[in-house]
């Protein structure tokens, strides 16, 4: 995939929610290769026809919506980790990535100008605690109906805001 059809799709953020032992195999490896093994672990991704079919398929461990630039913003400040462990700072930025700071890091992310891939030094997946003051549905229902799975829209920011 060419950078020019990464910038035309729309930044997603997707969190795994439940955790399932004994899942089925097909819905462990979908979960393996989108980088979400654990509950409260998030990513990010761009819209295209495989990562829209791949988060379709684990709809019922994971909830995902549409990011704003404010909450990767968000999840890279708080929850930014190198390879090394350390945690992402302005500094650590320009030295590793060559941005001049996290919020320039943040916007090329979401303008599609630079891939999460390309970023070797960044540690994914983002780990999130429970959110503050709990779900607010209930964690085994679709977000259409009432609960927290599945697909969430621009409602997956608020999430976000809550879990870091």
């Amino acid at each position: 995939m060419s950078l020019t059809e990464t910038a035309t799709g729309k930044c997603l953020i997707a969190v795994r929610i439940r955790g399932m032992p004994r899942a089925h195999p097909e819905i462990k490896t979908t979960l393996k290769l989108l980088k979400l093994l654990k509950k409260h672990n998030a990513m990010i991704f761009y819209e295209t026809p495989s990562i829209k079919g791949m988060l379709e398929k684990v709809k019922d461990l994971i909830t995902w919506g549409e990011a704003t630039e404010e909450s990767i913003y968000l999840l890279l400040s708080k929850r930014g980790k190198t390879i090394n462990g350390e945690k992402l700072t302005d500094e650590k930025v320009k030295e590793k990535f060559g941005f001049n700071s996290i919020k320039d890091l943040a916007k090329a992310i979401f303008n599609g100008e630079v891939s999460l891939k390309k970023l070797h030094e960044l540690n994914l997946p983002f780990r999130l605690n429970s959110p503050s003051k709990g779900f607010k549905g209930s964690i085994k229902k679709p977000f259409k109906i009432g609960g927290e799975l599945g697909y969430r829209g621009k409602e997956i920011n608020n999430l976000i805001a809550r879990m870091v």
